[in-house]
């Protein structure tokens, strides 16, 4: 009998097939007693172990490249972990064996994150992939992993690791869902840039019986279990019409009377450029810079490196606008180098542009770096501010910017309530604006976007966060300057109708996500967004919110 569940769609697209779990986690080790001389060969193990994980984790970020990339060479940064290596050593000293120390090391670091209410603390489903991946090394057993079939499937999973999700085979893979994570999550964002369709945050996946078939709709967040033949049909039907739709989609993106609304790539690095050039993007609306820097924890990039990294991606954008973010540390990114040691909650603490103002020779030598990638090129430079909070944190970076003798556009990511209430103040100082919709409903609602029990209020159809959006555009409006959306809220089609009709002046998502909502907008006037904007805000849930634009944007 046809069932339906509804988890949280985060990439778009139906996938109908058989259900295939994950495999099970790495068992507990026992918690047996080694001879002190046995200690100092347990500490080898544990080292070669992690090494060799490490060296995996970056192997296997080579060959998915992108956003994958940068990810798992974060992951393969945390396996190698000082301290954390330093705890096993202590504890394979006092009689654990390698796999017990690792085992016990990464649990106490994994209870620190989650007490600490630290930010991105979703990150310890990494965290658990890393343990399980050393403790199945050292047991001389399989690492679970995304199961073996020659036909087509849908993952169910707890969680995806970065790990798993990076090299998943779409052609077997049609599609996963997960019980835990977030729209923002790191198996979300990866999704995306896969083009898998994928339903995160639906309690009781790991429920749905082996061979079960299922059509997940990674638009709705819907499952459905068992579907009827109509049911088939009608997805397919609908699959197949938005297929042909995002083929007849191209040109710069515009409502159907016309308004331009410029459409960007969200990009890590260089491997990112070419499937933004596919996509048609526009331009660059967020190139986060973060990558070259966690190549080496322990000190910054040098000038030359980050001249030619940057110099990379703004020559694939003749003539078009890049808005490049300055290094953004700290929290779930940190950086020997830069961030605090020992913050009680790094999400609140000395992270984004704080860290920087607080090394200043690190600011300008990225600034001083983009000047000089961007000389004798054609291409709109743009630079922007990760994590300011009120005019003076504006002020303090378009300083800096000139005194580097940057020739582009300063600006401000408005990630923090402060920025949005207070963005005329802002706008003084800087020449425009870009909402980070993630970070802004984390601070909004101070829920984790990595937590599935909080996924609610993550929702970016919140209505409280669009009167943050609201805010922000209409006083960018009011001071004649640009307000931007980079953050994931713009990959959503439907949404992205509706920050059009909120004022906002350009929407920049990862690239997979581009012909999408091309096609969308290229269906409704402005007037139409801006009474879909209008319903939206009314609503006093994200669930209300989406049901109200849509009916307006389906003519009910």
């Amino acid at each position: 009998m046809e069932t339906t569940l509804r988890g949280v769609g985060v990439s778009h697209g139906v996938a109908i097939g058989e259900v295939r779990h994950m495999g099970t986690a790495v068992l507990e080790p026992p918690a047996k007693q080694i001879p002190a001389e046995e200690a100092e060969r347990e500490q080898g193990r544990a080292r070669q172990a992690v090494d060799a994980v490490a060296a995996d984790l970056i192997a296997r970020g080579n060959l998915a490249g992108g956003e994958a990339q940068h990810v798992l060479e974060a992951q393969a940064m945390m396996a190698q972990d000082p301290e954390l290596i330093a705890d096993v050593d202590r504890r394979i000293a006092v009689g654990s064996t390698a796999e017990r120390g690792i085992y016990d090391a990464f649990a106490a670091y994994r209870a620190l994150l989650a007490n600490a209410g630290e930010y991105l603390a979703g990150r310890v489903a990494d965290l658990d992939d890393v343990r399980n991946r050393i403790v199945a090394r050292l047991l001389g057993v399989p690492m679970p992993g995304v199961p073996d079939s020659d036909e087509p499937y849908v993952l169910i999973a707890r969680d995806l690791a970065p790990a798993d999700t990076a090299l998943l085979d779409p052609t077997l893979v049609l599609g996963f869902v997960t019980e835990e994570g977030g729209p923002t999550s790191h198996s979300a964002i990866l999704a995306r840039a896969l083009g898998v369709p994928a339903v995160v945050a639906l309690p009781g996946a790991g429920e749905l019986a082996e061979g079960t078939v299922v059509a997940v709709d990674g638009s709705t967040g819907e499952i459905f279990v068992d579907p009827s033949p109509e049911k088939r049909a009608e997805l397919e039907s609908a699959a197949a019409a938005r297929k042909a739709s995002l083929s007849a989609s191209t040109g710069p993106g515009a409502t159907s009377d016309g308004h331009k609304m410029p459409l960007l790539a969200n990009i890590g690095g260089p491997a990112d450029v070419q499937a933004a050039v596919e996509a048609g993007a526009e331009g660059v609306g967020l190139f986060r810079t973060e990558f070259l820097f966690l190549d080496d924890s322990k000190q910054a990039p040098s000038e030359e490196k980050q001249v030619a990294a940057y110099r990379t991606v703004l020559e694939a954008f003749p003539e078009g606008r890049v808005v490049v973010r300055v290094l953004d540390a700290g929290a779930d990114k940190p950086l020997d180098f830069l961030t605090p040691v020992d913050e009680p909650n790094p999400a609140l603490g000395v992270r984004g542009l704080r860290s920087l103002l607080e090394h200043p020779d690190v600011l300008r030598t990225q600034l001083t770096a983009l000047a000089k990638a961007v000389e004798g090129l054609p291409v709109y430079l743009e630079v922007m501010a990760p994590m300011v909070a009120d005019r003076a944190d504006a002020k303090a970076f378009a300083d800096a910017c000139r005194e580097a003798g940057l020739q582009a556009k300063f600006g401000a990511m408005v990630e923090i309530p402060s920025a949005a209430l207070r963005a005329r103040s802002i706008l003084q100082e800087v020449e425009f604006l870009s909402l980070g919709t993630n970070d802004l409903a984390q601070y909004t609602f101070a829920a984790d976007r990595q937590v599935g029990a909080v996924s609610r209020l993550q929702d970016p159809w919140q209505p409280a966060l669009l009167d943050l959006v609201a805010l922000s555009a209409d006083a960018a409006k009011a001071e004649g300057k640009s307000c931007g959306v980079c953050g994931e809220a713009a990959s959503d089609p439907l949404l992205a109708c509706v920050l059009t009709g909120l004022g906002v002046t350009s929407l920049s998502m990862g690239a997979a996500s581009i012909p999408y909502v091309r096609a969308t907008l290229a269906k409704h006037t402005l007037a139409q967004c801006e009474r879909a904007a209008a319903a939206a805000r009314a609503a006093d849930s994200a669930e209300e919110a989406r049901n109200a634009a849509q009916a307006v944007l389906s003519g009910e």
